[in-house]
């Protein structure tokens, strides 16, 4: 679509504006093709020439899903994954893949569900189609925790697997759903467009979102650029938590995203305001064992896996 289309030619254009004319080690950094405020971090560290200064190169490679990344992860094609859904590192790992947690990026879910303005409520979506990202996509665990304790259970509603945020929107936009689960600024654009607003996954679980991850056989041998990849992304949080850069930072969403400058600041105040990313990067492990403890329930993952498996020995900070 149009909005994948123009993130992938607006941030190739961001790393290469913000590259000297001076030898770097290039790093390769996948994620979904979404121009979704999820991804702010990465578009600052890119336009802000955070990863020049650390004499690194960022080579953006996109998915259409957070699995599809992850796949790449996996199979060493990429060396890290951003802004990165937490649900499919995490089944990775438990299999065996040479993937590890280095940092947190969405502290808490920033999921709000949005609907045809004939729905007013959660209990109006039995019998309706709603898109998610995908059949084990963490979306599909929010929504469902969103609806269970509104009278609608798994199997009272139909879902359609469209990947990307911006995809999601489409299809409501188009009339293709009733209802669909999205991230900043595409919730503050639906809102706008008259679509109702019927909650925040926030409101219905406490549990990390979206990671970076890293290949840990790449990582081996490239300790110093993980060290460095982790404090770009420190900065770009520092500088993102600033006041005095919010125009700024609208205007480098803006970039990526076409979406009008009214919806991009509400999302700015939104994650800002309501601390949704993670300044530190440290990892609660409470609230990850919280999201594993989900995917336990699910079936996902066996009851004895550990958190302790997910993290890159003497480089993963924790918290709790």
């Amino acid at each position: 679509m149009a909005i994948g289309r123009t993130i992938r030619a607006a941030v190739a254009i961001l790393a290469l504006a913000a590259v000297p004319a001076v030898a770097q080690d290039t790093v390769i950094l996948g994620s979904v093709g979404s121009s979704s405020a999820n991804g702010w971090p990465s578009y600052v560290a890119i336009e802000k020439g955070f990863f020049a200064a650390e004499g690194l190169k960022p080579d953006p490679v996109f998915a259409q899903s957070n699995a599809g990344v992850i796949q790449q992860l996996a199979a060493g094609s990429i060396n890290f994954s951003t802004n990165s859904g937490l649900v499919d590192p995490i089944r990775a790992i438990e299999k065996g893949a040479p993937i590890a947690l280095i940092r947190i990026e969405v502290q808490k879910p920033p999921y709000s569900l949005l609907a045809k303005p004939t729905i007013k409520s959660m209990a109006d979506l039995k019998g309706k189609m709603l898109s998610v990202g995908g059949a084990k996509d963490i979306t599909r665990i929010f929504v469902e925790r969103m609806l269970a304790p509104n009278g609608v259970k798994p199997g009272q509603f139909d879902m359609t697997f469209a990947g990307a945020t911006s995809a999601r929107f489409s299809a409501l936009q188009s009339g293709a759903v009733d209802a669909a689960i999205l991230t900043p600024p595409f919730n503050f654009h639906a809102r706008s467009a008259g679509f109702t607003h019927l909650g925040d996954a926030v409101d219905f679980a406490d549990m990390p979102f979206a990671g970076i991850a890293v290949n840990t056989n790449w990582a081996v041998n490239n300790k110093p650029k993980v060290e460095k990849v982790i404090a770009i992304y420190t900065k770009a949080m520092i500088w993102l938590y600033d006041p005095k850069n919010r125009e700024e930072a609208v205007t480098i969403l803006m970039k990526v995203s076409s979406l009008k400058k009214d919806d991009v600041e509400k999302a700015y105040d939104f994650l800002i305001g309501g601390k949704y990313f993670e300044p530190t990067g440290n990892v609660s492990q409470s609230r990850l064992n919280a999201l594993v403890d989900a995917l336990k329930e699910l079936g996902d993952v066996p009851t004895s896996f550990s958190t302790d498996r997910l993290f890159l020995a003497g480089v993963t900070q924790t918290s709790d």
